[in-house]
């Protein structure tokens, strides 16, 4: 079996790609180790910016999040209570819209099966071969079938637990926090119209949405937190603690169906290809959700790496895939220090000290309030969190 592009993972990265390919009448075969009803299940990120949704509407698979996605004009922070908006239409004349990764991945699904794209799920004992050779290929099992899969390249969209990041040679440059958050969905009603970023002397909280029913919350804890210490009626009395707030905020409660811990990282892999191999999304990069970033940076690379692949398919020329580090990096360490810039400001930081503690938190009170009275720094978290137009030089040429 043969095909152009060979894609592995069917997650927004993979199957996005192969919808952007499709476009330009370039084949591509996408392999996923879950079922269908797992990916279009599993909850991830939830936050579009402005230039996912416009790549998303733009190509056709934008309908169902334009008719059901919550658009958001900005965001509030919250300092021991105080509120402070910033309003990003204001700002930067752009917005972003709450809609959930999984139906980002249905939606992708969708269009590709309708399309008659190859997508095959349950795929198992995947591997890498001769990545570095002009004909790279394939191994799987699929319906208990050995295949083999060869391509002309070979797309890593596999996340960072993969198989393909170990084929690229080089350096995983990484910080890892000493927290994590615990993150649920309950059926409730959002209480408030936009999220809210809260820092609190308990630690950090953020009050987030799914839909007008489900609403998704976070607590910062220590990596080892156990869940068994955290009932139904803990976490809503600990979330109300630290959202509180002086307009009167009211935490709406309700069923929590998931519940979950998940620790903070920043991480990097330099380069994204070896030879015929390319890594976008999770498998070449990780940053804390705090700036809503992970899905939008995946979404980002394979718009570089759909726009090279186009271009070595029209005239065979690999200009673009011989930039596709260096141009899709620009993006990877802006999104990489906002990220952690927002994780910074706005979290606990235990484990040293009390005198450190104690500096710290004073040097973090003070980019906080620069931040809700200056309106140069509030735009600039603004046109971070909506995020940089695509065209932006240092972006992209």
């Amino acid at each position: 079996m043969r095909t152009q592009v060979a894609i592995i993972g069917a997650g927004p990265a993979g199957l996005l790609l192969s919808h952007l390919l499709s476009l330009q009448g370039i084949d591509s075969v996408v392999l996923e180790a879950r079922d269908r009803a797992y990916i279009e299940k599993r909850v991830r990120a939830g936050v579009l910016e402005h230039g996912t949704m416009e790549l998303l509407r733009e190509t056709g698979v934008g309908a169902r999040m334009d008719a059901e996605g919550l658009p958001h004009d900005g965001i509030y922070l919250r300092l021991d209570g105080e509120s402070h908006h910033v309003d990003f239409a204001e700002l930067t004349g752009r917005s972003i819209k709450v809609y959930g990764q999984q139906e980002v991945v249905k939606d992708l699904v969708a269009r590709r099966l309708a399309d008659g794209g190859d997508v095959r799920f349950e795929c198992s004992e995947v591997a890498l071969h001769e990545v570095t050779s002009d004909r790279p290929r394939i191994s799987f099992v699929h319906n208990g079938q050995s295949e083999t899969l060869e391509a002309d390249w070979i797309a890593g969209c596999d996340g960072f637990h993969g198989i393909s990041r170990s084929h690229v040679p080089g350096e995983d440059l990484q910080r890892l926090y000493p927290f994590a958050w615990l993150g649920i969905l309950a059926h409730a009603a959002p209480s408030s119209e936009e999220l809210i970023y809260a820092k609190h002397a308990h630690g950090f909280a953020l009050h987030s949405m799914r839909s007008p029913t489900v609403t998704r919350n976070y607590l910062q804890v220590h990596t080892d937190e156990d869940l068994a210490e955290w009932p139904d009626e803990r976490i809503w009395s600990e979330l109300s603690t630290r959202l509180a707030g002086d307009d009167g905020f009211h935490l709406t409660t309700g069923e929590i169906f998931d519940k979950s811990v998940t620790p903070m990282r920043s991480f990097v892999h330099e380069p994204m290809r070896s030879g015929r191999l390319l890594l976008a999304g999770d498998a070449a990069h990780i940053v804390p959700p705090t700036g809503a970033k992970g899905m939008n940076l995946a979404i980002a690379d394979v718009r570089v790496l759909s726009h090279a692949l186009g271009q070595w398919a029209a005239t065979g020329a690999t200009e673009g895939l011989d930039a596709y580090t260096e141009t899709a990096l620009a993006r990877v360490w802006r999104v990489t220090h906002f990220s952690w810039w927002m994780t910074s400001m706005l979290h606990r930081f235990d484990g040293y000290d009390p005198a450190s503690t104690r500096f710290d938190e004073r040097v973090q009170l003070s980019q906080l309030r620069y931040t809700v009275s200056s309106r140069a720094a509030m735009t600039t978290l603004a046109e971070n969190y909506v995020g940089m137009p695509f065209d932006t030089g240092w972006c992209y040429s």
